[in-house]
């Protein structure tokens, strides 16, 4: 498929520099699959489209102060944006600044009682380098570090927590899984005694998720990699829950990489998901899914035979990105470019801090 497809022009003035205020303020799209159906709600209309045994999987991820502020030893600035961590001590990460090459030495906090510094190890291309501390920082990032906004958020946010979702339990990302920002406590109480199971998958965020995607022929990107885990008693709800006739909703295109990432791997494949799951039709309407903890390079646009999430509730997503691939594999292409149209007429709020989209 042509990356054209996937690209359109959005109003400057539609990207959500703040959050909505209550969470569940926020204006929520709801797209029907089997009739092309589009109806305008608010978020807290969400509950009338869940049912009774229906089982709700959210990322559980949170949003770690992964943007950090030094100084090599010439004075330069330089910022850091950790990304993953290989040990105690390495990390990947963005770097920006000048002549950051192997070997540079950065001082993030000068404190003479407890210096914290790093080096440059290896340059990994563009912008990544393989960095090493001189200590590990996770347990002091708070202390150093910032929440990292993404670029296209230009107002600083007074409340940090607003860039984490209600139901954020284990460290990790570098951006949230935006999808769950609506959610109130008082929302997750409605839906529990309403009969909707709540569970929860892991899926640690990385910028590439932002990063456009440039080949010109879709199926020759290379998807970011991420950790995708899910419990072996959250699979064993969600199985139960579809053998009993429920429906699996996903919240967020995180939750969906890692529900049918589990869903693949019930079948017996081994290795790379990339190729073994393209265009495989040959399975039951649904698929168990089991206990997984790896490294997932499943890439899902359109072709992609959906085999465990039943209705998606999403964000709107960057143009000629992943995410927006992902959910035209699921609501079909023209109807998503459809969906996206109205929401450009009718003055929706996109991206991070926007407006939500439930895809039936």
């Amino acid at each position: 498929m042509k990356l054209q497809q996937f690209d359109y022009q959005l109003p400057p003035e539609l990207i959500a520099q703040t959050p909505a205020e209550p969470r569940d303020a926020s204006r929520l799209m709801v797209v029907r699959r089997q009739t092309g159906e589009i109806s305008h709600h608010v978020f807290s209309d969400v509950l009338d489209f869940f049912d009774s045994g229906d089982i709700l999987i959210a990322n559980d991820s949170r949003v770690i102060p992964a943007r950090l502020f030094g100084r090599k030893s010439t004075g330069g600035k330089v910022e850091i944006l950790l990304l993953k961590p290989l040990d105690d001590l390495r990390w990947e990460a963005l770097v920006g600044g000048k002549r950051l090459t192997p070997g540079t030495p950065v001082t993030i906090d000068p404190s003479p009682q407890s210096p914290i510094s790093l080096t440059i190890e290896a340059d990994l291309g563009e912008a990544r380098r393989l960095i090493k501390f001189n200590r590990p920082i996770e347990s002091e990032l708070d202390a150093v570090g910032h929440v990292p906004l993404p670029p296209y958020i230009q107002t600083p946010l007074a409340d940090s927590e607003r860039y984490q979702t209600v139901f954020n339990r284990i460290d990790g990302s570098a951006a949230a899984p935006t999808a769950g920002l609506h959610f109130t406590p008082d929302l997750l109480l409605a839906l529990r005694d309403k009969g909707v199971l709540l569970d929860y998958v892991t899926l640690h965020i990385g910028l590439d998720t932002f990063k456009p995607v440039t080949a010109e022929q879709i199926e020759r990107h290379a998807i970011h990699r991420e950790v995708a885990r899910l419990s072996a008693d959250t699979a064993r709800r969600i199985n139960q829950v579809k053998l009993a006739g429920g429906r699996l909703i996903a919240v967020g295109t995180t939750s969906v990489r890692t529900l049918e990432t589990a869903a693949l791997r019930s079948t017996g494949l081994t290795g790379s998901l990339q190729e073994a799951s393209r265009f495989d039709t040959n399975l039951c309407p649904w698929q168990p899914v089991v206990a997984v903890e790896e490294e997932t390079d499943l890439y899902i646009y359109p072709g992609y035979t959906f085999r465990a999430v039943d209705v998606m509730l999403t964000n709107f997503h960057l143009p000629k990105s992943t995410l927006l691939m992902l959910v035209s594999a699921f609501a079909g292409l023209d109807l998503i470019r459809q969906a996206y149209e109205t929401a450009i007429a009718e003055r929706y709020r996109f991206y991070s801090f926007g407006d939500a989209m439930l895809i039936l």
